[in-house]
């Protein structure tokens, strides 16, 4: 480790793999301050379908970074990077350690690497984006950007139409692409990094807990609390919260559009194809340690030690 640098951890892993509880469990036991690196658990109407730590977890091992925003708000990667920098600095300030918890990939890029300047939010040429797409399904937004820019492509979910959105936008306003534009060669993250990435040990164990996972959502009340806030003034289909895994299928199945099984099957191809984006991202990942998610003791058990010994306490 670095004299110069001070540590952060990064605890990483696809959806479904036990990094919440792996985090509460290791704040127990060091001075750590978690910081949450999901683009889900930002908002504060949406609790069962993204997984969010209960309220009991939160008071026992507060996370930065979650509820911060309302459904109807727009949250980007530079916003994200700004308040991740911001706490990561507080934690240190205060003398203890930093730790990002969550699976949203191109969050974590964007600290390792950092952003370019890219332009700014255009309302006009979003509404002439979507009216261009207006009569066809929104997939097809995915489809012009995988003409336009097919690395963008390659890094962003099908479902996720902010991002693919974010994406177009950029490209029909500079006329060049996003890929080209984020430039990481001259950044360098200002700390050194001890990551940790938790891991099931075959794909099946991953689609089993994958599958376990929304069956505990379905029965804890994923519909009602799609149904609740679906029935405030300020909710519309197409707010960004919506872009969440499950909601809009949930949201479908409530207007009777989709029928119960069509709605599961359908999170469930989504989540799996998250998890795969996920796991290729991971696959790039350079000098990390990886933990199994299903062995929770003795995984909180070496992090620990790997910790202290980094820091030689």
């Amino acid at each position: 480790m670095s004299k110069n640098k001070k540590l952060v951890i990064f605890l990483m892993g696809p959806t479904a793999s036990n990094k919440t509880e792996l985090a509460i469990q290791l704040s127990q036991l060091l001075p750590i301050d978690l910081i949450s690196v999901d683009s889900g658990l930002i908002y504060k109407e949406w609790n069962i379908g993204t997984a969010k730590p209960n309220k009991n977890e939160l008071i026992i091992a507060p996370h930065k970074l979650i509820n911060i925003i309302n459904i109807t708000e727009n949250y980007c990667v530079g916003t994200f990077r700004k308040h991740a920098l911001q706490e990561i600095k507080n934690s240190i300030l205060n003398k203890r350690i930093p730790m990002l918890v969550g699976g949203t990939m191109f969050y974590y890029n964007s600290l390792l690497n950092g952003l370019s300047d890219l332009p700014s939010r255009n309302n006009k040429m979003r509404e002439l984006i979507l009216k261009k797409f207006s009569i066809r399904p929104l997939n097809n937004l995915y489809k012009e950007l995988i003409f336009v820019d097919p690395i963008s492509a390659l890094k962003i979910h099908p479902n996720d139409t902010q991002r693919v959105l974010r994406a177009l936008e950029v490209y029909y306003l500079s006329g060049k692409k996003i890929s080209d534009l984020i430039k990481f060669n001259n950044y360098k993250f200002p700390y050194q990094v001890l990551k940790f990435i938790s891991m099931p040990k075959n794909k099946d164990i991953l689609h089993r807990n994958i599958e376990l996972r929304l069956k505990k959502m379905l029965n804890s009340g994923f519909q009602d609390e799609v149904e609740r806030i679906s029935l405030d003034s300020s909710f519309y289909k197409n707010s960004p919260g919506m872009k969440c895994i499950g909601y809009k299928n949930m949201y479908n199945y409530i207007l009777g559009k989709i029928t119960y099984q069509d709605m599961v099957s359908q999170i469930l191809i989504s989540t799996k194809k998250l998890a795969k984006h996920q796991l290729t991202w991971l696959k790039n990942m350079k000098t990390f340690f990886s933990i199994n998610s299903e062995k929770i003791s003795s995984s909180v058990t070496f992090m620990y030690n790997k910790i202290r010994e980094l820091l030689k306490i």
